[in-house]
C-alpha cells in the first residue's frame, strides 16, 4: 500500500505530466507567426500544426484508455511520455511544415497515452474527500496550463527560437518519467483480460479522423462543390462533389459501425473498446455530453486570440503570452476556491458557476476586441474566463467519474477525455473556420467596395488568409498598401469577435447540458461491472 506522502508526491508528477501534455496543445499558438515566417506554412497548415495534435488525441485516447486497464496505467504513462519526448525532438528540428505536422501527430500518440492514464491513476489512488481535492488539482492544472503554454511559448520564441517551445519538453519529460517510476504505483484491471477490441479501435479512429478533417478542410476543398481538387501524391479526387461530404458520410458510417459492433460484442460477453453499460450511469452519460460541448467552446478561442494580438495589435510573442497569462491567473484562483468549497458546495453547482463565468468572460472578450484595443481591454475578461475554466474543468471530471467502478476507470477516463478532446478538436476546427472564412468574405467585400481590381482583391485576400494574418506586416510597411492593411486588421478583428461569440454560444449549450446532471440518481455500479443492465434506484 502506498503511503499518503508518496501518493501526493505521485500526484505532483501526474499533474506535471498533464501540464506538459496540455501546454503543448497551446504553447505553439504564440509561436505560429514565427513558424509562418521561418517555414512559410499556409493558413491551412497553421490549423493542422495545431489540429493534428488534438486530432490524434481525440482519435486514440479511447483506445489507450482501454489498453491501460489491461497492461498497466503507469506503464502506458511512461511509454507515452517517452514517445512525447522523442517527437518533441523531431518537431524542434523540423525544416518544413509537413515534417512539423508529422511530429505533432506523433506527439498526439504520446499525449493520448498519457492523459487518460493520469485520470484513471487519480481515480484509483484517491478516495472520498481526497479524490475531490486530487481532481481539483488535476483539473486546475489543465485550466492553468492552457494559458501558461502561450506565455512559455512567447518567452522562448521571443528570446530564443520557436524550436525551444518543443525542446523544453525533453528535460521536463525525463523528470516526469523518473518521478512516476519512483512515486506512482502501478494500477491495472485484474479481471476482464480478454482479447482487445481492435475492430472497435479502427472504427473509432476512422470516425474521429474523418469528422475533424472535414471540418478543417471544408473551406479549402469546398463544403459541397469542388473548390480545390484533393490530391495525394499523383492521385486526384475524381468526383464532381467535394471530398468533404464523403468524409462526413464516412464519419456517420464509422460511428454507426462502432456502436453496433461494440453492443454486439458486449451482448456476447466479449470486451468492447467502450463499455456501453457505463452509459447507464446518469452522471457519466450526462457529464460526458456536457464535457464535449463545453470543451468545444473553451479552447477554440485560443487559436484566434494570439493571431489578433500579434498581427492586429502588434504585440510580440512574449507580450501575447503575458496577456493570456491572465487566463491562467483566473484558473489558479478558481482552483483555490474549489478546494475550499469541496464538500460544502456540490460539484454540479461549481460546474454551472464555472460555465457561467466562462460565458461572461469569452463574450466580454468578443465585445472588447477591435483594431484599436489594448491589453487592458481584454485582460479582465480573460481572468473571468480563466476562473470559469478552473471551476468547471476539475469538478466536471469529478461528476463524470464519481459513480464509475475503479475496475472500469481506464475506459471511463478514456471516454471522458475523448469527449473533451473531441470537443476541443471541433472547437479549433469550427472556430478556426469561422475566423478564416469571415476574414475572407469581409476583406473581399471591403476591397471590392474600394474599387480595387478583382485580380488584386483575390491576391490580397489569399495572401492575408493563407498567412493567417502575417501578410499584414508587409502591407503596413508600404504607404500605398496601408489602407489595405487597415481593412485586413478590421476583418481579422471581426473574425476573432465572431469566434468569441460563437464560443459563448457553445458554452451556453454546455450549461444547458449540465441541467440534466442535477437529476443524477444512484446507480447500481456493481451490476454494471458484472456486465448487466444498469438499475436506477
Amino acid at each position: 500500500m502506498t503511503s499518503p506522502r508518496t501518493r501526493w508526491f505521485g500526484l505532483l508528477f501526474i499533474s506535471l505530466a498533464v501540464s506538459l501534455i496540455i501546454v503543448d496543445s497551446t504553447i505553439i499558438n504564440v509561436s505560429i507567426p514565427s513558424i509562418i515566417e521561418d517555414l512559410g506554412i499556409t493558413s491551412t497548415q497553421v490549423q493542422w500544426v495545431q489540429e493534428s495534435y488534438t486530432l490524434v488525441f481525440a482519435a486514440l485516447i479511447l483506445v489507450f484508455g482501454a489498453l491501460s486497464d489491461r497492461f498497466g496505467r503507469r506503464r502506458l504513462l511512461i511509454i507515452g511520455m517517452t514517445i512525447f519526448v522523442i517527437s518533441s525532438v523531431i518537431a524542434g528540428f523540423s525544416e518544413d511544415g509537413n515534417l512539423l505536422i508529422a511530429a505533432r501527430v506523433l506527439q498526439g500518440f504520446g499525449g493520448a497515452m498519457v492523459l487518460p492514464t493520469t485520470l484513471s491513476l487519480v481515480n484509483a489512488n484517491f478516495q472520498g474527500k481526497e479524490r475531490g481535492i486530487a481532481f481539483a488539482i488535476w483539473g486546475s492544472t489543465i485550466g492553468g496550463m492552457v494559458a501558461v503554454g502561450p506565455l512559455l511559448g512567447g518567452w522562448l520564441t521571443t528570446d530564443y527560437s520557436w524550436r525551444w517551445a518543443f525542446g523544453i519538453n525533453i528535460p521536463i519529460g525525463i523528470i516526469i518519467i523518473i518521478g512516476a517510476l519512483l512515486t506512482v504505483p502501478e494500477s491495472k484491471e485484474d479481471g476482464n483480460t480478454g482479447r482487445i477490441d481492435w475492430m472497435g479501435a479502427v472504427y473509432s479512429v476512422i470516425a474521429m479522423s474523418t469528422l475533424v478533417f472535414g471540418l478543417i478542410e471544408g473551406r479549402t476543398y469546398g463544403w459541397w462543390e469542388v473548390n480545390k481538387p484533393f490530391t495525394v501524391g499523383d492521385w486526384t479526387w475524381p468526383g464532381k462533389v467535394s471530398i468533404i461530404p464523403v468524409m462526413f458520410l464516412i464519419f456517420v458510417l464509422a460511428t454507426t459501425l462502432f456502436i453496433t459492433h461494440g453492443a454486439a460484442r458486449l451482448k456476447k460477453g466479449k470486451p468492447a473498446l467502450l463499455s456501453f453499460n457505463l452509459f447507464g450511469i446518469a452522471s457519466f452519460r450526462n457529464g460526458n455530453i456536457a464535457a464535449m460541448v463545453i470543451a468545444l467552446g473553451e479552447f477554440g478561442i485560443i487559436l484566434s486570440l494570439p493571431l489578433w494580438l500579434q498581427f492586429v495589435i502588434g504585440y510580440d510573442a512574449l507580450q501575447t503570452g503575458f496577456v493570456l497569462l491572465s487566463l491562467a491567473g483566473g484558473a489558479f484562483v478558481a482552483s483555490g476556491l474549489a478546494g475550499g468549497l469541496s464538500g460544502k458546495v456540490s460539484p454540479v453547482s461549481m460546474v454551472r458557476l464555472g460555465i457561467l463565468l466562462e460565458i461572461v468572460g469569452v463574450a466580454g472578450v468578443g465585445f472588447a476586441i477591435s483594431p484599436t484595443a489594448t491589453w487592458i481591454n481584454v485582460v479582465p475578461w480573460l481572468f473571468v474566463y480563466g476562473m470559469g475554466v478552473g471551476l468547471a474543468t476539475a469538478q466536471l471530471t469529478n461528476v463524470v467519474l464519481k459513480d464509475v467502478p475503479v475496475q472500469e476507470s481506464g475506459q471511463a477516463s478514456g471516454t471522458q477525455s475523448t469527449a473533451r478532446q473531441l470537443g476541443s478538436a471541433l472547437g479549433i476546427a469550427v472556430l478556426g473556420t469561422i475566423l478564416f472564412t469571415s476574414v475572407q468574405v469581409e476583406l473581399t467585400q471591403k476591397l471590392t467596395d474600394e474599387k480595387l481590381p478583382a485580380a488584386q482583391v483575390t491576391q490580397v485576400v489569399d495572401s492575408v488568409v493563407d498567412s493567417a494574418g502575417g501578410a499584414i506586416i508587409g502591407l503596413e510597411q508600404n504607404p500605398e498598401t496601408q489602407p489595405i492593411a487597415t481593412a485586413a486588421k478590421v476583418a481579422i478583428s471581426d473574425g476573432t469577435r465572431y469566434g468569441a461569440f460563437a464560443a459563448a454560444g457553445f458554452l451556453g449549450l454546455g450549461f444547458l447540458a449540465t441541467l440534466s446532471l442535477g437529476a443524477t440518481r444512484k446507480v447500481e455500479v456493481e451490476k454494471i461491472h458484472e456486465g448487466g443492465d444498469a438499475h436506477v434506484i
